[in-house]
């Protein structure tokens, strides 16, 4: 079989910047895929090293890996490539394969799949309460949904005093996951546990101690529940292993059809999360999270609504989202 493949570049700018224990984001930027067959079948990806990200690929070996590539490679050279490939070239050469295969979309049973309603991503900082604020006027309220805080970004002092006015405001039915990204030491993370841990509200403490503290997110996980997120990134073993919630970011861990498999399968205690992508990647993650919504433990995906612009780039049909990257 004939392939032709095709690359062209995309970048856009975040509605506001996302502030992290890692850093700062504003944009995201990468490479959109063209994969056709001889018979005319089109199969699309998405390549989009998440910029300031301390576990993903770095941009240059990810266009190293693209440009390696001939226009007009073979199946064997695009599966091996794939194999060794940084995790965003992995996500998008995985992601136009599976597509031409019929795995998903208009050829696959299911064709793609809707997401259920996602998790609210709230700010770090005070502008927690700001936009907790917004959310509380709007028509649907708090009631009954999932919110996910940024900590680890201010004095540990000023954050616990703003949990307590987060959770003053949170309903009992609502659900909230507090992401550190790494950053915090372990008598930080055990304080929030034991704060926590009986509180039927929280969900997880997500990637709360660095990815090499493995024993100390062990430890902490006997006394509440924690959910890896860079650990699976750096440590792809535990991907394997963590009985726990894992948050999977299939835009940058690599082939989603080994997701795919695995929520197929039923496979319990997995959460589908945003790199931020644009509407080719999109599809994927939110038809990821239909089927992870038709598992043994459905959960709220983290879709970052209200944090990427709208357009053309983020369009359902992949064609109007090509148009737009040029």
């Amino acid at each position: 079989m004939t392939l032709r493949l095709q690359r062209r570049p995309f970048r856009f700018a975040l509605l506001q910047p996302l502030r992290t224990a890692e850093g700062v984001l504003t944009e995201c930027c990468g490479w959109l895929l063209r994969l056709e067959d001889d018979q005319g079948a089109v199969g699309w990806g998405e390549v989009a090293p998440l910029q300031q990200h301390q576990f993903t690929s770095p941009w240059s070996s990810c266009e190293g890996a693209l440009a390696s590539l001939p226009d007009v490679p073979s199946r064997v050279q695009l599966e091996a490539v794939l194999r060794d490939a940084p995790g965003p070239v992995g996500f998008g050469l995985g992601a136009a394969l599976a597509e031409l295969d019929g795995l998903v979309g208009g050829q696959a049973s299911q064709g793609w799949l809707k997401a259920p309603t996602p998790a609210l991503l709230l700010p770090a900082g005070e502008a927690m309460l700001t936009a907790l604020e917004a959310v509380a006027e709007s028509a649907r309220g708090l009631e009954g949904r999932t919110f996910k805080w940024k900590v680890g970004t201010e004095a540990d002092s000023l954050e616990r005093h703003l949990l307590d006015q987060l959770l003053q405001h949170l309903p009992p039915t609502a659900r909230l996951r507090l992401d550190a990204n790494a950053g915090w030491d372990r008598s930080t993370a055990q304080a929030w546990m034991q704060r926590l841990r009986d509180d039927p509200r929280l969900a997880w403490l997500e990637q709360p101690l660095a990815v090499e503290d493995q024993a100390g997110l062990e430890q902490l996980a006997a006394l509440g529940p924690v959910a890896l997120d860079e650990s699976l990134h750096q440590r792809p073993e535990l991907r394997r292993s963590w009985s726990g919630w894992q948050v999977r970011r299939p835009a940058l861990e690599g082939d989603p059809r080994v997701l795919l498999r695995e929520l197929q399968a039923g496979v319990p205690q997995r959460m589908v999360s945003t790199a931020f992508e644009t509407g080719i990647g999109r599809r994927w993650l939110e038809h990821l999270a239909g089927l992870q919504a038709q598992g043994p433990t459905p959960a709220a995906p983290g879709l970052a609504p209200g944090w990427t612009p709208s357009g053309a780039l983020f369009s359902t049909d992949p064609e109007v989202v090509w148009a737009a990257a040029i």
